[in-house]
């Protein structure tokens, strides 16, 4: 091994222990994320849900959820049904990625 290609594996060793926690911090943040599109998700297969209803049966306050469904519908993933007094019901859209 020549001493350039040990600077470079030196310097990735480096590079890789100064931003470990900056990496752990984005994959628990990824993994949150998941979590919470996967919960809200499941309340909309067993059928049609506003907002409150979704964020009572999952946790997550109100105004998180509607950022998340607003997400989902932007991307297709989630469409709004019906509206039921003052929200609206949102639904999974079938073909859609589940």
């Amino acid at each position: 091994m020549g001493q350039p290609e040990k600077n470079h594996q030196d310097a990735l060793q480096k590079l890789r222990a100064e931003r470990s926690a900056t990496v752990e911090l984005a994959r628990q943040a990824i993994k949150e994320h998941s979590q919470l599109v996967g919960a809200i998700k499941a309340q909309l297969r067993e059928g049609r849900k506003t907002v409150p209803e979704i964020a009572a049966a999952t946790g997550i306050p109100a105004s998180q959820a509607l950022l998340y469904i607003s997400g989902l519908r932007k991307y297709g993933q989630v469409a709004e049904a019906a509206k039921e007094v003052d929200y609206f019901k949102y639904e999974l859209v079938k073909g859609g990625r589940s």
